[in-house]
């Protein structure tokens, strides 16, 4: 067994991806015990701080998705309760979920993302939605794709090829969320890139190369199997891999994350990576990128999700 003792694993929460945060849950717990850690699973719900305090855990690896557990508050809660965890501080939490505002800390960084505006819903109220819609297209061109702010899974985002497709576009993203991000659509290969750090620095994992059968990374393709085919390691030139593997290195340290971290990016033609986005407790499941770049690596997942926890723990 392992010498970590009781190790505890979020999982749940109340967010849009609720279910997902769940199915990771339950494949990091599967992987944990697999190499001999002690592991309970719990929701974070109102029974999370009595039983924290009850019992404390060694550690927590936090599989919480969308603003549950990405966007600091639940990290927050475990300081307050003195309890070590797996990945990023409250602080660094808040600026990479906020899309708009990780865009322009990388971009400051000297990074590629592309052209963008990030709008409430309340402008396009008080100002028109026809004006302000034709005035985006202006200035960002088509085609373009269009996201919450906040969240994560692809909800509530679409790519908008037409001007008569964006109205619909918004309507979409404003269910999931208060403020778009209108964003210049990259033609290219999609990738995602996961960051681990094991107390030796940031290292890059194999890039995975995203190829949806309907053309778009949506919800559905991200967690039906079948419906999107993976490249573990991504079919990129030496040059671009390199490429994209210093844009996540740089992207994790710029928001200053810490641990582990996913970047998801576009490699256009010429193979120059543009930054999308940004997550803190990226997906476990079967369908997840990140354990796929494990493997790719010939890392076991088991052992790497042990290393993260034993990590924390010696910041307790």
């Amino acid at each position: 067994m392992s010498d970590l003792g009781h190790v505890l694993i979020l999982a749940g929460g109340l967010s849009y991806e609720r279910e997902v945060s769940i199915r990771s849950g339950r494949r990091v717990a599967e992987v944990l015990r697999s190499a001999g850690v002690d592991v309970e699973t719990r929701d974070a719900d109102a029974t999370l701080v009595p039983a924290v305090l009850a019992d404390p855990p060694d550690a927590v690896f936090v599989t919480l998705h969308g603003g549950a557990g990405e966007d600091g508050a639940i990290r927050s809660v475990l300081e307050l309760l003195d309890v070590p965890y797996v990945g990023a501080t409250p602080d660094a939490c808040r600026v990479a979920f906020d899309k708009p505002t990780a865009k322009a800390v990388v971009r400051s960084w000297g990074l590629n993302t592309p052209d963008s505006v990030a709008l409430p819903k309340e402008t396009f109220h008080d100002l028109g939605a026809t004006a302000v819609l034709a005035r985006i297209i202006d200035r960002l061109g088509l085609p373009l794709f269009v996201k919450p702010s906040r969240g994560g899974s692809a909800l509530g985002a679409s790519m908008v090829r037409t001007a008569e497709e964006l109205p619909a576009a918004m309507v979409g993203c404003f269910a999931y969320g208060d403020t778009a991000l209108i964003e210049r659509y990259v033609q290219g290969v999609e990738v995602a890139v996961s960051v681990v750090d094991l107390g030796d620095g940031p290292v890059a994992l194999p890039p995975v190369e995203i190829v949806p059968d309907r053309g778009v990374y949506d919800y559905a393709a991200r967690y039906t199997a079948g419906q999107t085919e993976f490249f573990a390691p991504a079919r990129l030139s030496h040059e671009a891999t390199e490429a994209c593997a210093g844009m996540a290195v740089a992207a994790h340290t710029a928001l200053g994350l810490r641990d582990i971290s996913r970047t998801d990016l576009i490699v256009d033609a010429d193979g120059k990576p543009y930054f999308l986005e940004v997550n803190v407790a990226p997906g476990m499941t079967e369908t997840s990128l990140l354990p796929m770049a494990a493997e790719a690596a010939g890392r076991d997942l088991g052992t790497l999700c042990k290393g993260l926890l034993e990590l924390a723990a010696t910041r307790g």
